[in-house]
């Protein structure tokens, strides 16, 4: 991304408004592998899984990966092992400033990831920062209507002159009502969610964009309170991989299966092909023992889950919970020797050839 400091600052801080307020709703709650990379990773029981986190500014003062440093330190709280994926997000539009401005999309950023050896894991929504649920201006019927296809165009073409695979998580947590394209929030209607998705697909696939892998994303809903998912489903020509979002905040402490099984039966029989990807996932430590939920979750999910292919941990203080795993000497502990089988395959996608990201092997 070709953007000032400032205004760097400023996508930053947007990203980090996107990710607290998901964390506050919250109820409760590639290509394929190079031959050699594949021939080289120790035998493993279950399906081999993506990893990686959305890392915060606790460590240098700046995330990732505008500051490659923090997944560095991140990675020597995991005794080294490398990430193969590495979460970043922006809205459409800053509204920091006036008139709103568009955010670009973050070639640079991208690329440091891919040099990395990870996949890029892109959370875009369609609205601006800061964040205002209810703006008639973000709409979803305004999305449909074709307001912002001349942006959406323009990051597109941009995407695929890029080349390099990256998952796209376009305006994920829509059964709830937190973001603006959530359902019943800003009067997004009950297909509502579906044109518009359909509709952004339709221009990335028109502008040659094939490198980007469309993630599918609901917050998980074990009590059965946000909207429901077959209405919101676009299809299984316009989703590439389906995705959960699960969070512990002890109101009550529930352990990961409690939270996420119903929601995952669910959307396994509405796409029941599609690999999954746990694009947030966290617990506070307040209320029960966090590196017990941590090792349950890691050491079980590949055997109870066999259709998740893929992790990221929310590795962010926001809205005053202790997601980090580094709150504690034992909960880091724990997620370093779970995160430690060869079952989560490491850094060692960049190479990855252009097309949807396939699950790992």
């Amino acid at each position: 991304m070709q953007r000032s400091h400032l205004a760097a600052r400023r996508l930053r801080v947007g990203c980090l408004a996107l990710a607290a307020v998901g964390a506050i709703a919250m109820a409760g709650m590639p290509g394929s592998v190079g031959r050699a990379a594949a021939a080289s990773r120790p035998a493993h029981s279950g399906n081999a899984l993506y990893w990686g986190a959305w890392i915060g500014t606790q460590f240098t003062g700046t995330e990732a990966p505008w500051d490659m440093r923090a997944v560095s330190a991140f990675q020597r709280l995991v005794n080294g092992k490398g990430l193969s994926m590495i979460a970043l997000s922006s809205p459409f539009e800053d509204c920091y400033r006036k008139p709103c401005t568009s955010y670009s999309f973050p070639a640079a950023q991208f690329q440091k990831i891919r040099n990395y050896g990870a996949i890029p894991f892109f959370n875009w929504g369609s609205n601006a920062a800061p964040i205002q649920p209810n703006k008639s201006r973000y709409a979803l019927k305004q999305v449909i209507a074709g307001r912002y296809d001349s942006y959406i165009r323009t990051w597109a073409s941009a995407a695929a002159r890029w080349r390099h695979p990256f998952f796209l998580r376009f305006d994920w947590e829509m059964n709830g009502k937190w973001y603006p394209w959530g359902w019943g929030a800003n009067g997004n209607g009950p297909r509502d969610f579906v044109l518009a998705w359909r509709h952004v697909h339709d221009i990335f696939k028109s502008a040659g964009a094939s490198n980007a892998t469309w993630v599918w994303c609901p917050n998980v809903d074990p009590g059965g309170v946000f909207g429901p998912l077959q209405a919101m489903y676009p299809g299984g020509a316009y989703v590439d991989w389906t995705c959960l979002d699960v969070y512990n905040r002890a109101t009550p402490w529930l352990s990961f299966d409690a939270l996420f099984r119903s929601t995952y039966d669910v959307v396994k029989a509405l796409a029941p092909t599609k690999p999954m990807v746990l694009a947030e996932v966290a617990t506070t430590g307040r209320g029960g023992s966090k590196p017990d939920w941590i090792h349950g979750l890691l050491t079980n999910l590949s055997r109870r889950y066999p259709n998740v292919r893929g992790i990221l941990w929310f590795e962010k203080y926001a809205s005053g919970f202790d997601w980090p795993i580094e709150t504690s000497t034992a909960s880091k502990r724990a997620f370093a020797r779970a995160i430690s089988s060869p079952m989560y395959v490491g850094s060692t996608f960049s190479s990855l050839p252009n097309g949807p990201v396939q699950p790992p092997r």
